[in-house]
């Protein structure tokens, strides 16, 4: 995203994921009001991580949308709340505690240097063969990783040895990312 989003289109996308979930998981329905505000109707990527008790609940998301914003949110907000596979899909009772953070992405670069990453500004995004893993800018900053274990750890969730970043056929792609969350 070229443009940094204003607190009140973070608000309001905030807003739209929590009652996505809401409505999904109450109704089975998913209705967005229509969004008027330039910026939440670009076509962006974006990732959802759902939080209990402060730990993963889930998190999906897509590099790149056919959808507009405001309605990509809704519906990664939907499929991170009932369709990652690391957890059981959420129900009613799960509506009584969670928290939502929301990440709209650059679009993908790729690279040639390992050094182009930094850690704290770039997720990675990386594909060798069939295998793709990818860790958004904030996780490696979470864990307290630095560059080499933040590619090494995106190796892993790829299903990779730890070493693949390095590999001549590994193709790496970085970007950035406006994070933000509900308050706690």
């Amino acid at each position: 995203m070229e443009k940094e989003l204003s607190s009140t289109e973070k608000q309001v996308l905030l807003s739209i994921a929590r009652k996505a979930i809401e409505a999904h998981i109450r109704t089975g329905q998913t209705y967005v009001e229509p969004r008027e505000e330039k910026s939440l109707n670009l076509r962006n990527g974006c990732f959802v991580t759902i939080k209990q008790q402060g730990k993963l609940r889930g998190c999906i998301g897509n590099f790149q949308s056919e959808l507009p914003l405001f309605r990509e949110v809704a519906e990664i907000s939907i499929a991170s709340a009932t369709k990652d596979p690391r957890f059981y899909p959420m129900g009613e009772k799960d509506l009584e505690n969670f928290s939502l953070e929301i990440s709209v992405l650059s679009p993908l670069r790729k690279i040639e240097d390992l050094s182009e990453i930094e850690v704290g500004k770039h997720g990675i995004y990386l594909e060798k063969g069939y295998y793709r893993g990818v860790l958004l800018p904030q996780v490696a900053t979470e864990h307290g990783w630095d560059r080499d274990t933040f590619l090494k750890q995106t190796c892993i969730k790829a299903g990779l040895p730890p070493e693949a970043a390095k590999a001549e056929d590994t193709e790496i792609y970085i970007f950035s990312a406006q994070i933000f969350s509900e308050e706690p």
